[in-house]
């Protein structure tokens, strides 16, 4: 069942808010233990908000976008009252004191958050290994990692422990997941959604979006996440549309697709051939494809890390022990020490100009190159990750688990829109399709996923 139509039996009350939530919760008891994609529950709150809905539906008043569909939340968004950690000791203790923006968007619009999810600590990592909370298990490839830093969310929805999640990209925390575990996952355009209230990793590339396995409960969650922010001046002032209405579409009539000769060429042959059967069915809905080349894919990585390593650090300053929980130098692990330092050094005032400055006129670099690859085409279709997760336990060095950033970097670096749907199995596990479009081009990504969905 979709969940637009799971939302309408729960609108004609063919099924209550509350037996969903009931239905989500049986199973997160049943999985969790071995999947851990949850770090916390909000159980007796969800259920007061699922029979306050059901109540609305009996009374006939109206209800929100979201009545009654199981939310989960990647735990460095703010939610009051509950342990806001970014899975790392310096903030055991947290207790949110506030809603994110995002969080109070959900809850008008009658969603039902059940809980928190894991996640790499301070989403510094690609694998949610680094957590204090343990390693998150793949649903989907038992025994290797779900991707992250936002892989307590893409397990939670490969593991139908609930409708939507919202995780947060850096560098590709929402769509290396996704494709690591088989879902749907969204990185809207930066300035599309407000950040209020999310622990920044890197405030000029972090983005908040929504998981789900279909279409629907992507466009359900955008439609009431994005917008303007006045406590977020990144945010757009200006209405982005409805994003359910790109759901019904079937056809990519008139539809030019790129795809980029570089991120084949750094991408295991398993994984292309499955992305070029997703290609191929772009084809067969009636889109041009178009080859293209992109010279600066050796740039990404760099580029990204250096601004990340400042931007991390220069975050991390409030973390000093007075007003929040420990002193995160004193209890973090060793990746987020890694950044720390680094972030440290370079952003000396003798060693700014050599590092930070050039990352920035590579970033702008980058970013043109690649808003005029974007001129020609709609989108650009691709692999998501270059290569299959690893065995959880298994010993990468720094370099490797940064490798698995290669291809979604370069959306954080130019901020544009991206996500990732399943385009198959590669032995046994899932691998994803990444389409790319313009900044503001949401819209196009998400009908093309629906094109592909409804084959």
């Amino acid at each position: 069942m979709k969940i637009i139509d799971k939302l309408e039996s729960i609108k004609q009350q063919e099924l209550t808010a509350t037996e969903n939530l009931e239905q989500m919760y049986n199973v997160i008891e049943e999985k969790n233990d071995d999947i851990n994609a949850f770090v916390e529950l909000d159980y007796e709150r969800a259920q007061k908000v699922a029979k306050n809905i059901d109540e609305k539906i009996k009374n006939n008043e109206k209800t929100g976008k979201l009545a009654g569909l199981v939310i989960g939340i990647k735990c460095n968004i703010n939610v009051e009252d509950l342990i806001v950690s970014a899975a790392s000791p310096t903030l055991k203790e947290y207790v949110g004191s506030y809603n994110a923006t995002v969080i109070n968007k959900i809850l008008e619009e009658d969603g039902v958050i059940v809980g928190l999810t894991n996640m790499d600590e301070f989403a510094a990592g690609s694998s949610t290994e680094t957590s204090m909370y343990g390693v998150t298990n793949n649903p989907n490839a038992p025994g290797h990692i779900p991707g992250g830093s936002s892989g307590g969310s893409a397990a939670a929805i490969a593991a139908d422990m609930c409708d939507i999640t919202l995780g947060s990209d850096t560098g590709g925390s929402i769509r290396n997941p996704a494709s690591h575990c088989g879902v749907m996952g969204f990185k809207p355009t930066y300035g599309m959604v407000s950040r209020q209230g999310l622990l920044d990793l890197a405030m000029s590339l972090d983005q908040i979006g929504p998981f789900a396995k279909d279409t629907t409960g992507i466009a359900l969650m955008l439609d009431v996440i994005t917008g303007y922010d006045p406590h977020d001046p990144t945010t757009f002032n200006k209405e982005p549309g409805e994003f359910l209405k790109d759901t019904q579409n079937r056809s990519l009539d008139g539809t030019t697709v790129g795809i980029v000769k570089e991120f084949k060429e750094v991408t295991d042959e398993k994984i292309n051939k499955q992305v070029d059967k997703s290609i191929d069915q772009l084809s067969d809905l009636g889109a041009e494809i178009k080859e293209l080349t992109f010279d600066d894919i050796n740039l990404g990585l760099p580029t990204y890390y250096l601004i990340n390593y400042v931007e991390f650090f220069s975050a991390t300053r409030k973390y000093d022990g007075r007003k929040y929980g420990e002193r995160i130098e004193e209890v973090c692990g060793p990746e987020v020490g890694r950044r720390i330092q680094i972030g440290s050094y370079i952003s000396q005032k003798e060693f700014s100009g050599k590092y930070y400055k050039k990352a920035l006129q590579a970033r702008s670099l980058i970013r043109n190159d690649f808003n005029k690859l974007l001129n020609d085409v709609d989108v650009i279709a691709g692999p998501t990750v270059p290569k299959l997760p690893h065995k959880i336990g298994e010993k990468l060095e720094t370099m490797d688990m940064y490798a698995y950033d290669v291809l979604t970097v370069l959306a954080n670096i130019t901020g544009i829109p991206a996500s990732s749907m399943n385009a198959g199995l590669v032995n046994d596990i899932p691998v994803g399709l990444q389409l790319q479009a313009k900044p503001e081009e949401d819209h196009k990504i998400l009908s093309t996923m629906s094109a592909l969905e409804n084959i």
